[in-house]
């Protein structure tokens, strides 16, 4: 579970709304949800929340501009959703210095994974701006960047997170549910074949690595540090 922190749901589509704070919540946070700009505005002072999850079109509140507002108010992380025919709006928010954004429609899943990396980041968890080094191999969460040796790797957001939670725990077996858990936000049996999916493309780009991604057959994987 991820605490107690608390998050403001800033979504006026019901259904939206809805979803995102069940699966928040069973993600182990605690959530008010505001339909307006306006009632935003009061959440965000009465709850001083740890993150915001911000639709850009409201019917009362221009995106941006709230979001320009709240940041005036408290440095406050911010994910913006947006429908996908919003890019203007969507670059504007980036522009801005908003932490994240999803295209509606998106997976719940991804976005409690989504607030998990930010969170961690925000609140300094043991770890977690520090660069993790596993023999030649070195990710640096704060700057997304992957080296082996000195050679640069190009990683998508799920396989970025999935490398940083083996890199964190440098031999400990992580079973596959508690993977789907960590770095998806949400375990959901039947689907333990994303993470043998994701490994083996972290497998193939991290070729010349001397830290290796065993399979620790009938359980899950762990990485492994080249002898010494």
């Amino acid at each position: 579970m991820s605490g107690t922190a608390r998050i403001v749901v800033v979504e006026d589509d019901a259904s939206v709304a809805q979803l995102v704070t069940l699966y928040l919540r069973n993600a182990g946070y605690l959530v008010e949800h505001a339909a307006t700009g306006e009632r935003a505005r009061a959440l965000f002072d009465e709850v001083k929340p740890a993150l915001v999850v911000l639709d850009l079109g409201l019917p009362d509140a221009d995106g941006v501009d709230l979001f320009n507002e709240l940041r005036a108010r408290a440095d406050t992380p911010v994910i913006a959703l947006t429908a996908r025919a919003e890019d203007a709006q969507k670059v504007a928010g980036l522009d801005a210095g908003m932490d994240d954004y999803l295209a509606k429609p998106f997976n719940p899943r991804e976005l409690v994974s989504r607030v998990r990396a930010i969170l961690r980041r925000a609140s300094g968890m043991p770890g977690g701006g520090r660069v993790l080094r596993v023999g030649n191999l070195s990710v640096d969460p704060a700057r997304h960047e992957v080296l082996v040796g000195e050679r640069a790797v190009a990683l998508r957001a799920k396989e970025f997170e999935l490398l940083e939670a083996f890199c964190r725990q440098p031999g400990m077996v992580l079973t596959r549910d508690r993977l789907l858990e960590d770095v998806w936000g949400f375990a959901y049996p039947g689907e333990t074949r994303t993470v043998d999916v994701h490994v083996k493309q972290l497998r193939d780009k991290l070729a010349g690595a001397d830290a290796k991604i065993e399979t620790v057959w009938g359980v899950g994987y762990k990485m492994v540090a080249p002898a010494t």
